[in-house]
């Protein structure tokens, strides 16, 4: 009776440092990796230890991001807290047009500079419970200098106060909870009307009037008719 557009949805999650939006993504991804697929950004900012190449970020230095930027690589990039991160443009194409989810995991700039190339895509804003337990999931990561983790708290701190430019903002207080909430979100943006191609009847009007004006029609048999 509906038939919805074939294309995937892009969807953008955006949260402060230490919200733990990677970790939702990832549980997202264990749910279904079929119909979901997470864009790999571009950063120039140094890898961590439990960073892995070529799946968490394609690592590159400045001058070679700067390359990308030149030669129109990127769908958006942003500099955050002095590093830049990028998203690939053709690759996120070719998947929404395969009829795959795109995921990206993008900072607020990136967020808002895909608003407005792509308004349709769904906004979604990760929360941690409070800025307190924010600072102490930085500290947990033991990645970040005392320095650099007060440089990420007053981002966020600017960061939270923009939510209101998201669709959902989900709090991060109980892990599966939050992951659950969000599946439901991406779930539901499916049903949406603008996402519906055609609505038609399988049965034509006529023959539906044929058999409301037959002398041994009963209720109960329209749907075994039709």
């Amino acid at each position: 009776m509906i038939r919805h557009k074939n294309t995937g949805q892009l969807i953008v999650i955006s949260a402060p440092s230490g919200s733990g939006k990677g970790t939702i993504i990832s549980k997202l991804l264990e749910r279904d990796n079929k119909t979901r697929w997470l864009s790999v950004s571009t950063t120039s900012r140094a890898p961590r230890s439990n960073d892995i190449p070529g799946e968490t970020y394609n690592f590159v230095s400045k001058e070679e991001f700067e390359k990308l930027i030149q030669e129109d690589y990127f769908i958006e990039y942003t500099n955050y807290v002095g590093n830049y991160y990028g998203t690939p443009k053709e690759l996120i194409k070719k998947k929404l047009d395969q009829g795959i989810d795109v995921i990206l995991e993008i900072e607020i700039e990136g967020a808002t500079n895909i608003k407005k190339i792509v308004p349709e895509a769904l906004f979604i804003f990760i929360m941690p419970p409070s800025l307190k337990t924010m600072v102490k999931r930085l500290q947990a990561r033991k990645t970040d200098s005392k320095d650099k983790i007060i440089e990420r708290f007053k981002t966020a701190y600017k960061e939270v106060n923009q939510v209101t430019q998201y669709n959902y903002v989900v709090v991060n207080d109980d892990l599966e909870e939050a992951v659950d909430k969000v599946e439901s979100i991406i779930k539901a943006e499916k049903c949406r009307v603008d996402r519906i191609e055609e609505v038609y009847l399988d049965t034509k009007e006529e023959e539906i009037h044929e058999l409301l004006m037959e002398e041994d029609f009963e209720n109960d048999s329209l749907s075994e008719k039709i």
